[in-house]
């Protein structure tokens, strides 16, 4: 087993609380410290035998912390990430990069210049149901992939918190950067490189405000292509109910399709089938199930940072390239609101 790691963790809010702090323990690492300003989160690290900063000076001060999770809202990830690079920890910074693209330039040249490990937790690249994807597509299962399509949605209302008192800051521009878009689709698009092994180059999208009562947009459509002419659909949105359907991944190709259910998202588990273009038969497919794709993260992390060798996999580069589409993807699409909400069921139009 890898030496045991110290983490900080710099944000704790419910991402951090309900999927980072467990995965590091079931990792076999270490949670030594956390910065948050606020009391109560501070008092939740304790719970977990954590000790508790209001201010990032003292979480770099912490010898033992030698990796740190970045969980804050967006507008704050720049700061941090250069702080804790000139302190030499390695970095694990939530997605998006940043809430700007000029924040995740700098980010990206503050990484490069202290050659610290940097990562952007795209936790669904180590989903087990992903890397399965990814095996049959390397394998020849579909033949030659034509299309990859992702519907990645929920329903985030105004009012939505995970954590009492806790503002929803994700429908916040200057905090977030964006909505639906800013939130969803860096794991789509991320994930399409990681499956596809080469990143989807052009990109377009449309944006809306439909059914939320914010600013920010609630839902997005983008296409894209890679340089081979894979095309790429995203649809993600804030406006799904739950209960729905909502979480899909799809990879055709020239003979076959295979079909990820549920697996986006930060929990373990999911369905994945394969269906064969020649005769139209539909297979399960095996996968671990158990583990989850924030536990697989910091494992491969983990692994990284005691052995160099790994650190290919976690580029700056790559992920300040998924940001860039971000921001094409945004200036493609103003997000529009209409000038007043139709009618539940309005009238038709004569015949």
């Amino acid at each position: 087993m890898p030496e045991s790691i110290g983490w900080g963790i710099v944000g704790f809010g419910w991402v951090a609380r309900d999927f980072m702090a467990p995965a590091i323990r079931e990792a076999g690492h270490r949670l030594v410290a956390i910065c948050d300003p606020g009391a109560d989160a501070r008092a939740a690290a304790a719970d977990l035998g954590a000790r508790g900063h209001a201010e990032l000076a003292g979480l770099l001060a912490e010898p033992e912390v030698e990796a740190v999770y970045v969980a804050t809202p967006n507008h704050l990830h720049r700061g941090a990430v250069e702080a804790l690079a000139e302190s030499g920890k390695a970095i694990l910074c939530e997605k998006p990069m940043a809430a700007s693209l000029d924040d995740a330039e700098a980010m990206a040249a503050a990484v490069g210049r202290t050659g610290i490990l940097y990562g952007t937790a795209f936790d669904q690249r180590h989903h087990p149901a992903h890397r399965l994807l990814r095996d049959e597509i390397r394998a020849g299962r579909v033949g030659t992939v034509t299309a990859i399509r992702i519907v990645y949605a929920c329903w985030l209302d105004r009012g939505w918190t995970a954590i009492p008192g806790q503002a929803n800051w994700r429908i916040d521009q200057a905090q977030a950067g964006g909505g639906a878009l800013m939130d969803l689709a860096p794991h789509g698009l991320d994930l399409t490189d990681f499956l596809l092994g080469e990143p989807i180059l052009d990109v377009t999208a449309l944006t809306q405000a439909r059914a939320q009562d914010y600013a920010v947009d609630d839902g997005a459509l983008l296409i894209g292509r890679t340089g081979s002419g894979i095309l790429a659909s995203l649809h993600v949105a804030y406006n799904c109910p739950d209960a729905l359907p909502r979480r899909r991944l799809e990879v055709a190709g020239t003979q076959g399709l295979l079909v990820a259910q549920n697996t986006m998202g930060q929990e373990a588990g999911g369905r994945v089938t394969f269906t064969d273009g020649a005769t139209g038969e539909t297979v399960p497919l095996a996968f671990d199930r158990q583990a989850s794709p924030f536990l697989e993260q910091v494992r491969a992390f983990g692994r990284s940072l005691r052995d160099p060798a790994g650190r290919g996999a976690w580029s700056a580069t790559r992920d300040l390239h998924t940001m860039r589409l971000l921001t094409r993807a945004y200036a493609a699409s103003p997000s529009h609101r209409p000038a007043h909400r139709p009618a539940q069921f309005p009238d038709m139009p004569a015949a």
